[in-house]
């Protein structure tokens, strides 16, 4: 199975199936199998939604998207669906969720995370959130192999909640996203490597955009 960091929180499993989780623009990846949106803001849903194969994402979002002609099928937090060999479970996230049309923002369902489920690996992308204590119900009762994490700041946790979450999931893989994607969410991620990877079995990929890994 690949992984491949495309940007932002934006990445691409490769494997029986093609997976992109939170499309980022310009939306070069809408050949994929399966889209997972977290939530509804641009920065995730990408500029062409209207031209996803699959998608799936919390009731309203996908109502939403269904409205427009695109196989979108709701879940809801807890929720788990399975798709060939891949099998997806919405989890809880701490954000917020809508988008613009007119102007106005339009309230689009509460916003989740992922477990991802396939090849006998499971993926957690925990999609824009703060830091929860029930991160650590993720780690009872998934055991993810590899944390997708936010560490930005500002619209969602920053490297010292990050830090936390990583010990509350306790995969042994941690992937920072959603940091250095425009000034305001900036951070120098080498601190939160050094910090994990001394003081816990964790080890912590700071990947750029376009990286890819063999899981």
């Amino acid at each position: 199975m690949k992984l491949r960091y495309a940007g932002h929180s934006c990445f691409i499993i490769s494997a029986s199936k093609k997976i992109v989780i939170d499309q980022m623009p310009p939306g070069d990846n809408i050949d994929a199998d399966i889209v997972l949106l977290t939530h509804a803001h641009g920065d995730h849903l990408g500029d062409h939604p209207e031209k996803f194969r699959r998608v799936y994402a919390v009731h309203e979002l996908a109502s939403w998207l269904s409205a427009k002609g695109v196989d979108a099928r709701g879940m809801n937090i807890g929720g788990t669906v399975t798709d060939g060999d891949v099998e997806i479970t919405m989890v809880r996230a701490e954000h917020s969720s809508s988008i613009m049309e007119n102007g106005v923002p339009v309230y689009m369902g509460e916003p989740c995370g992922f477990i991802i489920r396939t090849e006998g690996i499971t993926i957690y992308h925990a999609g824009d959130t703060g830091l929860f204590s029930d991160m650590n119900l993720i780690r009872s009762l998934y055991h993810p192999d590899v944390a997708l994490l936010p560490a930005g700041g500002l619209y969602t946790m920053g490297p010292a909640e990050a830090m936390m979450a990583a010990e509350f999931v306790g995969a042994p893989l941690v992937i920072p996203m959603h940091y250095n994607t425009f000034p305001a969410i900036q951070q120098d991620l080498t601190g939160f490597k050094k910090a994990i990877e001394e003081t816990t079995a964790m080890k912590v990929e700071l990947l750029q955009p376009g990286n890819e890994l063999t899981l």
